[in-house]
């Protein structure tokens, strides 16, 4: 076993505005750790530091020393539909963050000793019928699979002596990000069951999100794939009949394959019916409590959030 590193660590986050990184970020801070933000814009603080990823530029002293980074970079995967300019900006977005970083670490007198960079669930493709953990084969087929694979592969560019972990996070519920969409969906009434909404959608509570981040963070004995999903399984429909019911509205429609496949197309297909029953199993061997075991609890403690003070239930 890997040793359990406690002491307070200098941590370099890219990706800092999402959802993940400022509940990550807050998380950091509130345990007595030192965040350096990398922002494409101009620094607004002390805290903040240029990079341009487009460019694959990254002054490496600004890693130098640090003791590990945490790449979260990546545009939304929700802009509909996947235009080429689109998936073409998913691809880059991903893939130019994660080498600028990399070649970043290579040009550093004292590398990090840790690379945390982010991966999807969308690796597995559509896989009715399998449960994935970590060991299970990657998808060859499919627009998301594809992404992963040379996103991951420019992750492990990374110099011998860094370690990389490979998180492949699933369907992250919290008070930002997919949910605020489906709750105004919600309160027209237009919450729709997804095609025959058997397929298991790979969720995950942010406050686990966190928790797996950090405890990828500290244990030197974690690196390459770490799938962060709920421990319960989940199918589309109980996702939105729970939410639906939360929300006090009826869930009164039903969304047919073909329907989605001919408006969202390839989006469509990927993103809302893929079949991924996933297994954090690298995370129950680590023993990591979640607090929301079920995709219930996530749902309820997110609609909870001042966020989501107006919903009335």
């Amino acid at each position: 076993m890997g040793t359990n590193q406690s002491s307070a660590k200098h941590i370099v986050v890219a990706g800092a505005s999402g959802l993940i990184g400022r509940s990550l970020i807050a998380s950091l801070e509130s345990s007595g750790h030192l965040v350096t933000q990398l922002v494409r814009r101009e620094p607004a603080g002390e805290r903040e530091r240029r990079w341009d990823p487009n460019g694959r530029r990254l002054d490496a002293r600004i890693i130098d020393g640090a003791d590990a980074v945490v790449n979260l970079a990546g545009s939304r995967l929700g802009r509909l539909p996947w235009t080429y300019p689109v998936k073409k900006d998913i691809l880059r977005s991903r893939v130019n963050a994660t080498l600028t970083i990399t070649k970043a670490i290579a040009a550093c007198e004292v590398p990090p000793r840790t690379l945390i960079n982010a991966s999807a669930m969308g690796v597995y493709g559509d896989r009715p019928d399998e449960v994935l953990n970590e060991e299970s084969a990657v998808a060859t087929d499919g627009f998301l699979p594809k992404v992963v694979e040379r996103w991951e592969a420019a992750a492990r560019t990374a110099p011998e002596g860094t370690r990389v972990v490979l998180v492949r996070f699933g369907l992250v519920v919290g008070e930002s990000g997919f949910l605020p969409l489906l709750k105004a969906l919600g309160q027209l009434g237009l919450l729709t069951q997804l095609g025959d909404g058997t397929q298991h959608w790979p969720w995950v509570g942010i406050r686990d999100t966190v928790r797996a981040v950090e405890l990828a963070l500290k244990r030197d004995d974690v690196s390459g794939p770490l799938i962060v999903a709920g421990p319960t399984p989940c199918t589309s429909d109980e996702f939105m009949t729970h939410l639906a019911s939360r929300l006090g509205r009826p869930r009164v429609l039903k969304t047919p394959k073909s329907l989605i496949g001919f408006t969202l197309r390839e989006a469509g297909r990927e993103l809302f019916l893929f079949d991924q029953r996933a297994e954090p199993k690298r995370l129950l061997q680590l023993d990591m409590p979640f607090r929301e075991a079920t995709a219930q609890q996530a749902i309820d403690r997110a609609l909870r959030s001042p966020d989501f003070a107006d919903i009335e239930e």
